[in-house]
């Protein structure tokens, strides 16, 4: 039977660490509260700032169950550097070692097999211009073919190249990745993304005349963003409301 080790690492690690991990920790949390989680699968996971070390999920522990001290800590190779009794699913941090590698901009990395972004990416000619939340996304767009589960080391390269400079992903076939400079941001892209995802599947079934937005507003709308925030990102705003949040559902997520 697996077991749950409950060894607290507060006041253990650096402060900037200990940050990551209630940050990482409050977001699997909210992505199980979303029910966008796969199970045990699926990952997210981020980087402790001012190193080359990346948090994740212990592998056997659903989304509910992770906390900010049983996240475990590896390289980019995925070896695990401290004492967790936990292992990690080598083939779920393919993904992530093979975008961290290269998006130095990025702490964090979402990768979710939800209903929606699966369908969507399924579909020929991806996401379209079908609403609000779709702008965000396809201002940052990119797709990965499908290459069977993620354990060919040389499948890297081509999702380095096909995600590029973008922060969003739709990879046929599979699901939805968002990354950004913070947790937060990254949990907000999936949001968005999430969203127009839904939008669009729920507009295929009307089986009705949708009105597209022009390309060009989708091209100008990170400089209205900026206006609604400040100047600040959508995650620095939104954020600390999504940490409250977890707090209220369950505050022992910051264990």
């Amino acid at each position: 039977m697996f077991a749950l080790t409950n060894i607290s690492l507060k006041g253990k690690v650096s402060a900037p660490e200990w940050q990551t991990r209630i940050d990482l920790a409050a977001c699997y949390r909210l992505v199980a509260d979303f029910r966008w989680g796969d199970l045990i699968y699926t990952h997210i996971s981020a980087r402790i700032p001012g190193t080359d070390e990346y948090l994740i999920n212990p592998f056997g522990l659903t989304f509910e169950e992770v906390t900010a001290s049983n996240l475990v800590k590896v390289d980019l190779d995925g070896n695990i550097l401290d004492s967790s009794p936990y292992s990690i699913n080598p083939a779920g941090f393919t993904i992530h070692s093979a975008i961290h590698a290269v998006r130095h901009d990025a702490q964090c990395v979402i990768h979710l097999h939800t209903k929606a972004t699966i369908s969507v990416g399924s579909l020929q000619g991806g996401l379209k211009p079908w609403s609000q939340y779709a702008m965000f996304s396809l201002s940052s767009m990119s797709y990965h073919a499908y290459e069977g589960l993620a354990v060919n080391v040389d499948e890297k390269k081509r999702l380095q190249d096909d995600l590029a400079n973008n922060n969003h992903m739709l990879l046929h076939n599979h699901g939805g990745l968002t990354l950004g400079p913070t947790v937060g941001d990254a949990f907000m892209r999936f949001y968005d993304l999430q969203r127009a995802c839904e939008i669009q599947m729920d507009l295929l079934q009307a089986n009705q005349a949708v009105i597209e937005i022009p390309q060009s507003i989708v091209d100008g709308i990170y400089a209205q963003a900026n206006v609604v925030h400040d100047g600040e990102t959508g995650g620095q705003k939104a954020w600390p409301a999504m940490l409250r949040k977890v707090y209220k559902l369950d505050p022992t997520f910051c264990e």
